[in-house]
């Protein structure tokens, strides 16, 4: 079963920047060429090195924006979700509305 989700898990992006540059093309509206290159302008890496699955292991556990198989105290969920936003400068609506809803209570 681990095996089965980790390759699930890792076939939408997060072993590399797929999820990243997806995010960034829906919320710039931006072609995939114009996405890659703006996600590794800003994680400053080659656009190259956005497929290297090493690289982008040891750049996603340095900013902790989220891995297949996290150890513990490494962001997960929300949390990643807060640093992508953060990282990238876009807009997810999960993390608007978490930080609408944390504001209220």
């Amino acid at each position: 079963m681990e095996i089965t989700h980790e390759m699930a898990a890792g076939m939408g992006g997060i072993r590399t920047a797929g999820d990243l540059v997806a995010r960034v093309q829906l919320s710039k509206a931006m072609k995939i060429d114009a996405a890659k290159q703006y996600v590794a302008e800003k994680l400053a890496i080659s656009r190259a090195e956005l497929a290297d699955p090493i690289v982008m292991g040891e750049l996603r556990a340095d900013l902790d924006i989220g891995r297949v198989q996290p150890p513990d105290g490494a962001a997960i969920g929300i949390e990643a979700k807060f640093n992508i936003a953060r990282l990238l400068d876009i807009r997810i609506n999960s993390v608007t509305k978490f930080m609408a809803l944390a504001r209220i209570k």
